[in-house]
């Protein structure tokens, strides 16, 4: 190694810069700009593999659902292949921050907290937290939680956050999968699920035998795209693109291309954001 490289190379142990064969370096971030996405012909993006209708691999291999949808546009668009990199939950910021993904489409919710390490896009679907637990034992309010029951969460979601901060006294049952969480619930290993309520209602439909108590806790949220912090090109450039695709309408075709079997009608203009337009927002399942 060369006297220049040996400078270059202690500097940025110093100061905790990560270098990478590819893409830009911004403080402790690495991530390829448009360009460098678009002359490499390919983009990465980080999307669920098991949480149906939104991100999942089907019974051919292939990924499916709502946030796949818009991620095959995107490559289209772009003019380049997609590379899916499935991530669970709490992997999502670590993803970007280490330039393993470059856009990151899993379902992933805007928070204050998140938005100081990650730069979010404009939004395109409305969410907010819910609870489902068994028929025979309906939780209707967190109240209900009895001192020994236990409420399943994914790990690095914002069901968790919430319940942490506000319900500190409530015992969590942690998973990295929705898979798992959907296991346990199914065989009874907790009183509840707390999740976004677009996932608790999906899966009170699909299973008989739960029903979604709470469907609206907290506040409303909104679900958005997510790049790496600083990374201004590809920011930019997204929300563009979300801003076209409302002309379109396109998030209400994709609605009803992914979720319409799942949710059907009645909810689809109060989960979709078109444009990245947030209106008024129906928190409470009809």
């Amino acid at each position: 190694m060369k006297k220049n490289q040996l400078i270059a190379a202690a500097a940025a142990a110093v100061l905790g810069i990560s270098l990478l064969s590819t893409g830009t370096v911004f403080a402790d971030e690495a991530f390829r700009t448009l360009d460098e996405i678009k002359e490499s012909g390919t983009i990465n993006i980080g999307v669920f593999s098991d949480k149906s209708p939104f991100g999942y691999v089907d019974e051919n291999g292939e990924y499916q659902g709502y946030d796949v949808y818009l991620a095959e546009r995107l490559g289209e668009d772009l003019g380049v292949e997609i590379n899916y990199v499935s991530t669970e939950a709490a992997s999502r910021i670590e993803y970007l921050q280490t330039g393993k993904v470059d856009i990151i489409l899993a379902n992933f919710t805007v928070t204050e907290e998140r938005a100081e390490e990650v730069d979010f896009a404009l939004p395109y679907m409305n969410v907010a937290l819910g609870v489902v637990s068994p028929d025979d034992a309906v939780v209707e309010s967190l109240d209900d939680i009895g001192e020994d029951d236990q409420v399943i969460v994914i790990s690095g979601t914002t069901a968790e956050t919430y319940l942490v901060k506000n319900y500190p006294d409530i015992k969590l049952q942690k998973y990295d999968a929705y898979a798992e969480a959907k296991t346990a619930l199914e065989n009874g290993n907790a009183a509840a699920w707390a999740n976004d309520n677009t996932e608790v209602i999906a899966f009170a439909i699909e299973n008989e035998g739960f029903t979604v108590g709470i469907p609206s806790l907290g506040s409303a949220d909104t679900i958005a795209p997510a790049v790496t912090k600083g990374n201004e090109t590809l920011l930019d450039w997204l929300n563009e693109e979300i801003v076209a695709l409302g002309e379109e309408q396109f998030f209400h075709a994709d609605y009803e291309a992914t979720l319409l079997d799942t949710y059907g009608a009645d909810y689809e203009d109060t989960l979709v954001v078109e444009g990245g337009a947030v209106g008024t927002v129906e928190t409470e399942a009809e």
